[in-house]
């Protein structure tokens, strides 16, 4: 079995769902012309983030010197069907996405990537060098997974796996290691639109493109200040992102639920009380989230949400 095959039975066993290679050449022309023009129309909303390094985001390489290869895994998150949160029905509550009711997946994916370098490690001899990256670092990391052959970008914008899913968490290993790469996939959602209907608030676009500032998760999470009124009032109960494009997805139908059983699912965060929320103190709300990706949105944030959740709920706006 050569080296490739053995990292990719490593990551399997390290509880990974999916992993594949590609070369460390920049991102495809078409993925670049997508991302580029999508940044120059105003699309990205306060993500500013997204303007900087932008050369690292289309080049990988530029990430690592002599850059030959870029291991891609995968995570699927699905929930577990069967669990129910206790949740007392008699007060308001607001809803919390999927990703988010599981401990925060950054530390959990590094951890097992720090493994499986530990391993390749010992199978090339040491010397190698190795950048790790999980959704912080400036990739094109979609671009990167279809490349791999993990799956395809969907018209909701996110990678889909026809076995998994649109629920894949991912992350990458650039290595200075020369890997065998993998084809991307035969599959694509060309003949459905169910995700562009579905979206609240129109920030799927019938162009194709995706306005962030008018999508629920970007509004929730990541957007500062005052949510216009146009939109908290599309918010409803979502206090935490929005997944209607995910469960429009004919290709979310089927998918099986998460099976690694060291990430830690936390079924009582799928809804929360809002009143309770609005009560939390700062030392509260840093001990309840402590392990959740919620903590990074803050405590105002997180109140903010939820003022208009309980408006939405009982119409006093």
């Amino acid at each position: 079995m050569g080296l490739s095959q053995d990292i990719k039975r490593k990551t399997i066993e390290l509880g990974f769902d999916r992993v594949g290679i590609t070369d460390a050449s920049p991102i495809d022309v078409e993925q670049a012309k997508i991302l580029t023009e999508w940044l120059q129309s105003g699309f990205a909303g306060q993500m500013d983030y997204m303007h900087r390094n932008l050369p690292k985001r289309l080049k990988p390489a530029e990430l690592l010197k002599n850059a030959r290869s870029v291991i891609v895994v995968g995570l699927n998150y699905s929930p577990p069907k069967c669990v129910l949160p206790q949740v007392d029905k008699t007060q308001p509550t607001g809803k919390v996405v999927a990703y988010a009711q599981y401990e925060d997946y950054h530390p959990f994916i590094k951890a097992r990537l720090h493994k499986l370098l530990d391993f390749i490690d010992g199978l090339s001899g040491g010397g190698s060098k190795f950048k790790i990256c999980v959704d912080s670092a400036p990739v094109a990391e979609r671009a990167l997974a279809v490349r791999a052959g993990l799956g395809f970008i969907g018209k909701n914008h996110m990678l889909i796996n026809p076995d998994l899913g649109c629920r894949i968490f991912l992350g990458e290993i650039i290595s200075d290691l020369k890997l065998q790469p993998d084809e991307p996939i035969a599959a694509d959602c060309s003949g459905c639109a169910k995700c562009v209907t579905a979206c609240p608030t129109g920030a799927l676009r019938a162009d194709g493109q995706f306005d962030a500032g008018r999508c629920i998760s970007y509004l929730t999470i990541e957007h500062k200040g005052p949510i216009p009124t146009e939109l908290s009032r599309k918010m409803g109960d979502r206090l935490f992102g929005c997944e209607q494009c995910i469960l429009a997805c004919p290709y979310q139908d089927d998918a099986p639920m998460c099976t690694n059983r060291e990430f830690r699912f936390h079924p009582n965060r799928a809804e929360l009380n809002l009143q309770k929320t609005l009560d939390l103190s700062p030392e509260s709300f840093d001990a309840e989230f402590a392990d959740s990706v919620i903590k990074r949105l803050g405590l105002e944030g997180l109140k903010r949400n939820a003022r208009i959740c309980l408006g939405n709920i009982t119409g006093d706006f």
